[in-house]
């Protein structure tokens, strides 16, 4: 099974699939904008500004998944001494801290019409902000550490010891005194949020999503494209 993350295997697919998800991510982005600016009713609280949620939400959840995956990649790099998992992390990173800084803005955005302030050394907030961190510490390792083997293992450390800050986030809400309300979209639970709301929101992650996929696959490409240039046929 392993023999598929080998770069010119992965390269068969990735270099045909960024036309198709672009596609598709026009589609459902149109949708969910459409059901988010104009179709989902205002709330009776916060009026129009809710309608920021359907950009923070989706961008909180994709910042912590992202990096959740890059953890697990970089277990793989340890384990199974596959290198490949780390240029996959590599190029994974990118759109988890474009996501991460959209959480933290839309947040701050959202946070004056809400809370009266932009900012507030709020648990899960502050939480956010320590993840912008290790997200820019691991990208800017690849661009200080030129040696290969030594840039993977720092990046890979960085990763596995970020991820100790993702429960955190998560659970934040439930542990200390926090602004932010408990999660309305459950799991296990019953989900909160009426579903004229959900629809939208749905949508929208689903958007993001395809969004990261596209950004992830022309990075993996282009690093890929590297490789092949340097006329290596692994890593």
């Amino acid at each position: 099974m392993l023999k598929f993350f080998k770069p010119n295997n992965i390269f068969l697919f990735t270099s045909k699939a960024p036309k198709y998800v672009f596609a598709l991510l026009i589609i459902v982005l149109s949708i969910g904008l459409t059901e988010s600016l104009f179709l989902s009713p205002e709330d009776y609280k916060q009026s129009h500004s809710v309608r920021i949620m359907y950009v923070h939400v989706p961008s909180a959840w994709l910042a912590l998944s992202i990096f959740s995956l890059m953890t697990i990649l970089s277990l793989g790099v340890f384990i199974f001494k596959n290198k490949n998992f780390s240029l996959i992390s590599k190029s994974l990173a990118p759109s988890g801290f474009i996501f991460n800084i959209i959480a933290l803005v839309t947040g701050a955005i959202w946070g004056k019409p809400t809370w009266g302030t932009w900012w507030a050394w709020d648990s899960r907030i502050t939480l956010m902000l320590i993840l912008f961190i290790f997200y820019s510490m691991y990208l800017l390792s690849w661009r200080i550490f030129k040696e290969k083997d030594h840039v993977i293992k720092i990046t890979s450390l960085i990763a596995i010891l970020g991820f100790i800050n993702v429960p955190l986030i998560k659970f934040s809400v439930d542990w200390w005194p926090t602004l932010h309300q408990s999660s309305s979209v459950k799991i296990l639970s019953k989900t909160t949020i009426h579903p004229s709301m959900l629809i939208p929101l749905a949508f929208m992650t689903a958007a993001f999503v395809l969004f990261s996929i596209l950004i992830f696959l022309m990075k993996y490409n282009t690093e890929l494209i590297k490789i092949k240039n340097k006329g290596l046929d692994r890593l």
